[in-house]
């Protein structure tokens, strides 16, 4: 069954009270307090960890009195968060207590249209083959890229690591085409670096009972938990931030009809959980500086309401992609970009406005640059000026 809520009558939400319920749950409209690391990345649908110091201030800044120090705790003391392959097969912290839906879910998509070309791309009985030669591999120690491509030579042969898959101009050993599905079906994680080296783990090792969940009923509870955080939402913005097709998208928001309520909200139709349609009565007001890749515009939709104007044009790549510039949030939208440069101890943040501040705004700038500092364990100070540093940078 596909769904589309074109065929259903909706209530209308207002875009600003949309803007205004996504700021409360994502702990932006003010810090959370009482709650863990891991309850902000479970609230967020994971925190994008690709820069893992951009994910220590995504998850910290949403905490009252948290540090960066924190999240690293959580992920590598405490284990409550665990960092591995999430949404579009990217680096993300997840919730730990959530690692059984995101692998039961993520390992029964449809696989991607193939990428790579026949002698690098592996069959899917060979990726059976390597994948359960990695969860072996790992099953009793944390290894290295090197250590583990020996690993699992000993256990295939030479084929599994040839260096044929080209990646940053060299060629990586064959078997890391299959990390990220590896890290969806629930046999690798992230461990610790080892100095400037990656290591891989075993979740299975790590998190004593770990077992992905039941594949259907983890899509199931995986649609609701972006609606809680991300909606109202489309089936087509739910395919846009897992990476799968849209088409299959509708589908699976079909199979959900009945637990699902139809809205329209800025000017277009949507979907909310049922009974979950509420929004602030008043919109939301203030400044929030968001690092690298931060959920609340990577995930949330519609783009062009979340970075309207010249905002697209200055904080999206020419494909509109989000999330490679941080960005100063004004009213809970995109109203300009910012930059850190650390020294020691001492953080010089620059923020470029695409308006001119208020008096007001211009305080609760400052007030977030203190913030940034404290979560960042640095001494920040602000210019207002032109970013001249790119995407990443």
């Amino acid at each position: 069954m596909l769904v589309t809520a074109a065929s259903a009558t909706h209530a209308a939400v207002p875009w600003d009270g949309v803007t205004a319920r996504r700021m409360i749950r994502h702990a932006l409209h003010e810090p959370a307090a009482e709650v863990g690391p891991a309850d902000i990345a479970s609230a967020l649908c994971g925190a994008h960890a690709q820069i893992c110091s951009a994910a220590e201030l995504s998850i910290a800044r949403r905490i009252a009195g948290a540090t960066r120090a924190d999240v690293r705790r959580a992920l590598w003391d405490e284990r409550t968060l665990i960092k591995t392959f999430g949404p579009r097969g990217t680096v993300h912290l997840l919730s730990a207590a959530d690692l059984p839906e995101w692998t039961g879910a993520l390992s029964v998509l449809p696989s991607p249209a193939p990428t790579h070309p026949d002698g690098v791309r592996f069959s899917p009985d060979q990726a059976d083959e390597v994948i359960a030669a990695i969860g072996d591999a790992l099953a009793e120690c944390d290894l290295t890229v090197d250590e583990l491509s020996q690993a699992i030579a000993d256990r295939l042969g030479g084929w599994a690591v040839e260096r044929t898959l080209e990646a940053f101009g060299a060629k990586w050993p064959r078997w890391r085409q299959l990390t990220s599905t590896a890290g969806h079906r629930g046999v690798l994680c992230f461990g610790p670096d080892r100095g400037r080296k990656v290591t891989y783990a075993s979740p299975l090792r790590l998190l004593p009972g770990f077992r992905p969940a039941d594949g259907e009923m983890a899509l199931r509870a995986l649609i609701m938990r972006y609606l809680r955080a991300y909606g109202p939402a489309t089936p087509e913005h739910f395919a846009k931030w897992l990476g799968i097709r849209a088409r299959y998208a509708r589908e699976l928001f079909g199979r959900l009809a009945s637990d699902l309520e139809p809205v329209e909200f800025a000017g277009e139709p949507g979907w909310t959980a049922a009974g979950d349609t509420r929004v602030p009565e008043e919109p939301h007001r203030g400044i929030r500086l968001l690092p690298y890749f931060d959920a609340y515009v990577v995930a949330g939709q519609p783009r062009e309401r979340l970075y309207p104007g010249a905002a697209a044009a200055r904080a999206l790549t020419p494909a509109g992609q989000a999330g490679n510039y941080p960005v100063l949030l004004v009213d809970g939208i995109v109203g300009g970009v910012w930059h850190q440069r650390r020294a020691g101890s001492r953080l010089a943040i620059t923020v470029e406005p695409l308006r001119e501040l208020t008096a007001q705004q211009y305080r609760q700038l400052c007030d977030e640059v203190d913030l940034v500092g404290a979560v960042m364990e640095a001494t920040a100070t602000l210019t207002v000026g032109a970013v001249t540093a790119g995407a990443h940078a």
